[in-house]
């Protein structure tokens, strides 16, 4: 007999409630029953292609083409999802992500004609979406689909006149789609391997200073990773086995910044390129980072962090020599995203005593011979593993000038934003420590494109600690030396072709002079507890300073020293003073150099009256509650920028750090 449609409809609808009403068995590892709301981070690349339109009526009319694109990209997403006793997931999320920090990955599209060139950059990508999954186990394959919203900007620079001709940012609004996998990890937190393609309709801008107008249309691929924590009540006891150290065990950890940063007017008897200006000024930075840290077999490990990087230091972090604000190194006017972590470590223990480690951002917890050989390969800071310091290492927590956290004439190996690609070696034992390490150099001075002329151009690192416990107290000192060769331009050289061509400069003819230099230094860092809960710390650093200073500041030469109190004397354990200063200087080539004209990564009046730079500062560190500090700083900058015809500067800041 044959069922009539209307009947078979009804038929199907009533079979589908039934379904989705039915409960299943659930293993220890499904994905719970009900809803929760999560958050996470995510990473991925995103490529695409450009359809744009320049039409320009002056000269030639309107010019079309396609035009790739391509980079990475990094955010944040946040939704809640329900798994209904069937296990068919529904969720809505919402996600922000922000181009890489290199200055090409935020522009989707150009285009040229012999009188103008247009561009459209974006500042951040949004999506709001629909999910629907279902949960097998601890894996939740989805689809996905919604609408999608990026901030970008036009921007024309007329050839002819050199005039640049802009819009504010304005919001796009789009479409995508895509599916995903979930993999649950344990009760708090699950992985994601993603894709979602998006779509941007034709729009455009019609400039106001000419008859121009730019039209463009995207269509984006963006395949993404992602981490996310899921809130409400779960089983403890599950979320987290202590005794678990095998084998893709992983620890999770994050923090955000924030630093606010002002001086009031100075004396100055002019202004020039990096100056600090004189009627004064106030800016922010803030990060918000994230650390994944993995256990792959014994002893091996793998570490990812990413950051959101946002803000600059006053002056657009130029001034001094010493800079007042630690994490102004590494900012941007909006977010971006930056990988700043990606490396691998392996730990060969060689028996003996053993020492428990604690779980922190880049190192998982657990237990380790004191006797070891430890190996490491991959993207992170330098000094991460060099130049470190009890009580004067980190801005996040501590000192925020660069003369004190750290040997500030240390030009160690660094983009721009101070991270490299390297391999490193350390040979620790019970009293001491040997460690060496080879890293990519940027391409030339305060870049982000790592050269790869590996055998030629390169940086190596290499430093000796001692620790020591005199009276019971215990102490360190540290002694590295490091030589880098790079695509640099020379200081003499730079100023001897000043006279020779009228009309320039010595920061016009410092890019004739760049050829494979070597520039080299050294560095001492020492700290010493004096009393329960007081420890000293002291810096020495020095470089040759005949050639360019390549990633970090305008210092040949430093000495630093200062005090760090602990709150326990007051009753306030976790609380910090920390009181120190630095005298900064240059080497006569260099001081000769911005007395021409010449400007540094940091420094360059335009004219000088050379004297060493001198920093003091002073901070108080107030623990809030768990994982939030809140601290005063003010720092004292004398002859800023070596230059005695101007300052002193005050500055006042404040900063906020969380961290989990």
């Amino acid at each position: 007999m044959r069922l009539s449609p209307r009947f078979t409809v009804a038929g199907r609808l009533v079979a589908l409630a039934a379904i989705l009403s039915a409960p299943l068995v659930a293993s220890a590892q499904d994905r719970p029953i009900g809803g929760s709301f999560y958050a996470g981070a995510h990473a991925g690349i995103m490529f695409g292609t450009a359809a744009a339109t320049l039409s320009d009526p002056i000269g030639i009319g309107s010019q079309s083409a396609t035009n790739p694109y391509g980079a990475l990209f990094g955010g944040v997403q946040g939704g809640f999802e329900y798994v209904f006793p069937s296990r068919l997931m529904l969720g809505i999320e919402a996600d922000f992500s922000f181009p890489n920090f290199e200055d090409a990955s935020k522009v989707l599209s150009y285009r040229a004609t012999p009188s103008g060139y247009a561009s459209e950059e974006y500042e951040w990508l949004a999506t709001l979406r629909g999910r629907v999954g279902w949960a097998i186990g601890p894996w939740t394959p989805y689809v996905t689909g919604g609408l999608a919203w990026m901030s970008t900007r036009w921007s024309r620079i007329d050839l002819t006149s050199g005039v640049e001709d802009a819009n504010p940012a304005n919001v796009r609004v789009g479409t995508t789609v895509g599916g995903g996998l979930d993999m649950r990890l344990d009760e708090r937190w699950s992985a994601r391997l993603e894709y979602l393609y998006t779509n941007f309709a034709l729009s455009g801008f019609a400039f106001g200073s000419s008859p121009a107008r730019y039209d463009t249309r995207y269509d984006l691929q963006r395949f993404r990773v992602g981490l996310n924590y899921r809130f409400g009540d779960v089983d403890e006891s599950k979320a987290k086995k202590a005794d678990d150290r095998g084998p893709l065990s992983f620890e999770v950890h994050g923090q955000t910044v924030f630093v606010f940063q002002g001086y009031p007017p100075i004396r100055a008897a002019y202004d020039g390129p990096n100056s600090l200006p004189n009627g004064g000024q106030s800016a922010e930075t803030w990060a918000m980072s994230g650390f994944l840290g993995v256990r792959l077999w014994s002893g091996g490990e793998f570490y990812y962090n990413g950051d959101l990087l946002q803000g600059y230091g006053v002056a657009l972090t130029t001034g001094a020599g010493g800079f007042p604000n630690g994490e102004a190194q590494r900012a941007f006017p909006y977010p971006r995203y930056n990988t700043s972590h990606l490396f691998l470590r392996q730990t060969i223990g060689l028996g003996g005593p053993r020492e428990t480690v604690e779980s922190d951002q880049l190192q998982l917890s657990g237990e380790r011979d004191v006797s070891r050989l430890t190996l490491q390969a991959g993207k992170y800071a330098v000094q991460d593993l060099f130049d470190n310091n009890a009580y004067a290492n980190d801005p996040r927590v501590d000192f925020l000038n660069w003369s004190l956290w750290s040997s500030a004439a240390f030009d160690y190996p660094a983009d721009s934003v101070g991270f490299s690609w390297g391999f490193a070696a350390e040979l620790n034992q019970p009293s001491w420590a040997v460690r060496a390490g080879y890293f990519l150099v940027a391409n030339q001075p305060d870049t982000n494109v790592y050269d790869l002329a590996l055998i030629s151009r390169n940086g190596a690192v290499a430093e000796a600690e001692l620790r020591y416990q005199p009276f019971g107290r215990a102490g360190a000192v540290r002694l590295g030396a490091w030589m880098t060769n790079a695509f640099a331009g020379s200081y003499a050289d730079a100023v001897a072709l000043v006279p020779l061509n009228p009309g320039l400069n010595a920061n016009d003819t410092i890019p004739l002079t760049r050829r494979t230099r070597t520039k080299y230094g050294f560095y001492a860092s020492l700290d010493q507890e004096l009393a329960d809960g007081i420890g000293a710390f002291a810096r020495l650093s020095w470089n040759d300073g005949t050639s360019e200073i390549l990633a970090f500041t305008d210092v040949d030469a430093s000495v630093a020293a200062g005090l760090s109190i602990n709150g326990a004397r007051w009753g306030r354990s976790r609380d910090t003073i920390g009181i120190g200063g630095a005298v900064n200087a240059l080497s006569p080539s260099h001081a000769s150099y911005l007395a021409n004209g010449g400007l540094g990564l940091t420094v360059g009046d335009g004219a000088l009256s050379y004297a060493s730079e001198f920093v003091a500062e002073a901070y108080y560190s107030l623990k809030l509650f768990d994982g939030v500090y809140v601290t005063a700083d003010y720092q004292f900058l004398g002859n800023p920028a070596y230059n005695a015809a101007r300052g002193p500067a005050h500055f006042f800041s404040g900063r906020l750090m969380a961290r989990f």
